[in-house]
């Protein structure tokens, strides 16, 4: 996997944390400097933190599980859908329903609901209805599609979160926690990094910065995703070869039945031609 070099995170301003009042002391240990009031984020550690993570996300990726994006603000919505879209992930870029995880029967129920609305609209459904009901329904239906767009094709808890600002997602990062699905994220300097399993130290507020990382973070799951498949196709493989080799074995055993009963039945017909000489 490419590495993120440090010329992509200065030119991103991935370095710029918060004002120095607003920090969390647990950042100090990822913290460069003040400057001006405010802390700049030792990007060295951001690049290493980056490259690892983007590693163990590649892993979990490559054992079969899915990753779901999370990011609401304005800064992070828009990529965040982008990214997951290109790596075939779930998102929420909207707004993080409470119980999305920890409630999540409830949230397939009204993704269903989602479902039967847009089936309505396509079967005739719609045509047989009042006004008013097709307009109640359809908003309905936007209101859902909305928020719920991004998680549609989630049939099952995912294996994981990257998430943008835990401040700001501290509802969906909680839940993954009680879930005991690991969360990776972007951790600014005014954060607890004590609440996330993988963090990438950095500004959460820079749109580029955002980017950068998600996009890395989103090629980790397509490296992982490739050797997943290479995996599935090795399986595939081994398989057909072992029912190759089941096959051969049946066939060898088959014959040598075949040849040990003509054996015996040369064998009967001989001394029966022997006794009726001996006659």
């Amino acid at each position: 996997m490419k590495k993120v070099d440090l010329t992509q995170l200065i030119e991103a301003g991935a370095h710029f944390g918060h004002l120095t009042r607003r920090w969390n002391p647990k950042m100090k240990s990822y913290i460069f400097m003040e400057k001006n009031g405010i802390h700049i984020i030792d990007l060295k550690k951001t690049q290493t933190h980056l490259n690892e993570s983007a590693e163990e996300l590649a892993k979990l990726v490559a054992d079969g599980k899915k990753v779901l994006f999370v990011g609401t603000k304005k800064q992070a919505k828009n990529v965040i859908e982008t990214e997951a879209r290109r790596c075939g992930q779930n998102w929420v870029s909207e707004r993080w329903l409470g119980g999305m995880l920890t409630n999540f029967a409830t949230i397939r129920k009204s993704v269903k609901r989602l479902s039967n609305i847009e089936k309505q609209e396509t079967d005739g459904t719609f045509d047989k209805i009042t006004k008013k009901e097709r307009l109640f329904l359809t908003r309905e239906k936007d209101k859902l599609k909305k928020v719920l767009e991004g998680v549609e094709t989630m049939g099952k808890l995912p294996g994981a979160l990257f998430v943008v600002d835990i401040k700001k997602e501290d509802i969906a990062v909680k839940e993954a926690h009680r879930l005991n699905i690991p969360v990776f994220a972007i951790v600014d300097t005014n954060c607890d990094p004590d609440e996330v399993d993988y963090l990438i130290p950095a500004n959460d507020d820079a749109v580029k910065t955002v980017e950068i990382i998600t996009q890395h973070m989103a090629d980790a799951v397509l490296e992982g995703d490739a050797k997943l498949k290479e995996k599935k196709a090795e399986e595939v493989a081994e398989k057909e070869r072992v029912k190759k080799e089941k096959e051969i074995v049946k066939k060898v055993e088959l014959k040598k039945k075949s040849e040990a009963k003509t054996k015996k039945d040369d064998a009967a017909e001989h001394t029966e031609s022997t006794e009726k000489t001996e006659e």
